[in-house]
């Protein structure tokens, strides 16, 4: 797990590649390293964990010296893939098998790598530039091409170090941002830099570049659990995740694991200490406050599997004060991501590098509320009554109730057609499409940030068991976009390794072919459970359902109503804005307590206005 930068194309000034690689160095407190030569210029900061000796520096070069790597992430199976070339190894890591791999099979070396990673090689006789990301969307990588030049990094803090990126906001981002609290599909909030998308590819040579998809959720999904009984699906489940976990602890150095005391982790846990010869590390948030303490679970889990446990006690004053520290690490701003900053900042403090994830158990086995909410209202008559009568009904109901659920409901009523795609959409909004064109001036009615993402294979999409489809509208928008990035960069600020076991590509693949039928349970990841036998003790799974909750509404209008309205009245001064006097009232009724606005509404131009002037960006 590292952090790389690169800029290849003509005049670019000396020293460039240097800041890039600087602004990131959190990424790889280890060791750095440069090649720059022509064309081409790459940087890399490292963070030790397979062959953690000098032989693994980067920018590696194959033993021809035609092709220089670098390389973000992990690549589990290059100890089989090893197997199946002929090269003279000088390193023990996975980092060369992907050098050896691509000489081999070129591009087609992707599929066959399970794991995550962004990586780039530099073909020095040909002068053409191959970049590539994982399938999921796990590790990032983000692009810049102007004149003739790409730039592209880990982190966008990298390329605007570089000087050679306007920093200047993307209009269709910051919709985006407002409705979503992030950028969703592979644009950002910097006008001209993009995300390369997961399971795609890019070839740089001759000043320009093209994009090639080699893997997509949809596309991929197996036809087989539709053929198996429900006892085989379940069975196949257990043999993924295990296979899955067996990957996530190939390193050379200690690996641990978050362990909330919910489902998915506590999976998680149990497979990892079966595959592991050594009692394993597990890193626990606990609280004081004994409605949200879960610490019961975990130490429940802990005992049953005899991990050396790791009960870390907090209070919310604690999140309060990594507040600042957590927002300046955001390289991509974000609503959420403070409760990751927190628990990888105390994982890494106990010298762990490696920690192993529970995300993306709900995402795949149909956990979120949103998973039983949407089919309930596709299956309501009133929703399919003609629209007319809907539109008239929104209007009236709208004028009754203005709460923002009500709104919602209300959005839903209006849509001339109400289909799965239309009401995901509301369901994820948290400001309207028509309260953000309120709030800022220059987004474009009747144009929406999803509507990349739903138009994408729809028809194929539209071919998956419903539950499925939800989980890849879920997967290639919030998981993707809030989640995975909020993991990367608020546990790389830490210089901590995150792997998502869930995020396997072969379970993914399986699971989105499971019927609805098989995947539906009497309670929420029922089949995930079943799929476990009796890893997870009856209490843990069928205990009332918890979790920390902050009291961001206290927060605030208390310990933080200067630091936001600070940046309140910042952002209200900004260029892009449609009308001051709309936020400022805003952040009036919600300090009253009157209105429809939630706290998120006003947290999220308070993050955005910090943001912007950390990172030095025009609005």
């Amino acid at each position: 797990m590292c952090g790389i930068t690169g800029i290849v194309g003509a005049g670019i000034p000396q020293g460039t590649i240097a800041r890039m690689t600087a602004a990131i160095a959190h990424r790889g407190p280890d060791s750095d390293g440069y090649f720059e030569e022509g064309l081409a210029h790459l940087g890399h900061r490292r963070l030790s964990i397979i062959d953690t000796s000098e032989r693994g520096r980067q920018p590696m070069t194959d033993v021809s010296g035609r092709y220089v790597l670098i390389h973000n992430g992990e690549i589990y199976n290059y100890q089989e893939i090893k197997g199946q070339l002929n090269y003279p190894w000088r390193t023990g890591t996975d980092t060369e098998v992907i050098l050896a791999a691509y000489l081999q099979w070129g591009p087609a070396c992707l599929e066959r790598f399970a794991g995550m990673w962004a990586f780039a090689i530099w073909d020095r006789e040909e002068q053409r530039l191959f970049v590539a990301r994982d399938r999921m969307g796990i590790k990032p990588l983000y692009l810049h091409e102007a004149n003739g030049k790409l730039l592209f990094a880990s982190e966008i803090r990298a390329l605007l170090a570089s000087g050679l990126v306007q920093g200047k906001v993307d209009a269709a981002g910051l919709q985006s941002y407002l409705m979503y609290q992030t950028v969703y599909g592979h644009g950002t909030l910097v006008e001209g830099v993009t995300m390369l998308p997961p399971g795609h590819y890019a070839i740089w040579e001759n000043g320009r570049s093209s994009l090639n998809r080699w893997w997509d959720i949809v596309g991929n999904a197996s036809p087989e659990a539709a053929q198996m009984d429900a006892g085989s699906v379940k069975d196949r489940i257990r043999d993924l995740m295990t296979q899955s976990i067996s990957r996530r602890l190939v390193s050379d150095v200690p690996v641990g694991a978050f362990l909330s005391g919910g489902i998915d982790s506590s999976v998680v846990v149990a497979l990892m200490a079966q595959a592991s010869a050594q009692p394993i590390d597990t890193f626990s948030i606990v609280f004081e406050e004994k409605e949200y303490n879960e610490g019961e679970w975990s130490g429940l889990m802990a005992q049953k599997y005899q991990t050396r446990h790791h009960p870390i006690l907090l209070k919310p004053s604690d999140f309060l004060d990594a507040l600042p520290a957590a927002l300046a690490s955001m390289d991509h701003p974000s609503g959420d991501g403070i409760n990751t900053y927190v628990v990888s900042q105390v994982t890494r403090a106990q010298g762990v590098k490696v920690a192993l994830s529970g995300l993306g158990g709900d995402e795949l086995f149909a956990g979120y509320p949103l998973f039983g909410g949407i089919p309930n209202i596709l299956q309501k008559s009133l929703f399919q009554w003609p629209y007319p009568m809907r539109k008239a009904m929104a209007g009236m109901y709208g004028l009754l109730n203005s709460s923002r659920e009500a709104q919602k409901k209300t959005a839903v009523l209006a849509l001339p057609q109400v289909d799965l795609e239309s009401v995901y959409q509301i369901y994820r909004t948290i400001y309207s499409a028509q309260d953000a064109r309120g709030l800022v001036r220059g987004l474009q009615a009747g144009i929406h940030p999803l509507d990349g993402i739903l138009a994408d294979q729809r028809e194929l999409r539209q071919r998956l068991p419903q539950l499925s489809q939800i989980s890849a509208l879920e997967i290639n928008s919030y998981t993707q976009s809030v989640l995975l990035r909020d993991t990367d960069q608020m546990s790389m600020a830490h210089a901590l390794e995150v792997r998502e076991p869930f995020f396997d590509h072969d379970l993914v693949a399986f699971v989105m072919g499971i019927p609805d039928a098989v995947k539906r349970g009497s309670y929420p990841k029922q089949l995930l459970v079943d799929s476990m036998g009796d890893l997870l003790p009856p209490a843990l799974v069928h205990r009332p359902k918890m979790g920390f909750v902050f009291p961001w509404e206290q927060w605030l209008r208390g310990p933080l109503r200067s630091f936001c309205e600070e940046r309140i009245l910042a952002f209200a001064e900004r260029p892009c804005l449609t009308s001051p006097s709309h936020l400022k009232q805003m952040w009036a009724d919600f300090l009253q307590g009157k209105g429809p606005w939630l706290w998120t509404h006003v947290w999220l131009p308070v993050v955005l206005e910090d943001w912007l002037q950390r990172n030095g960006v025009q609005a």
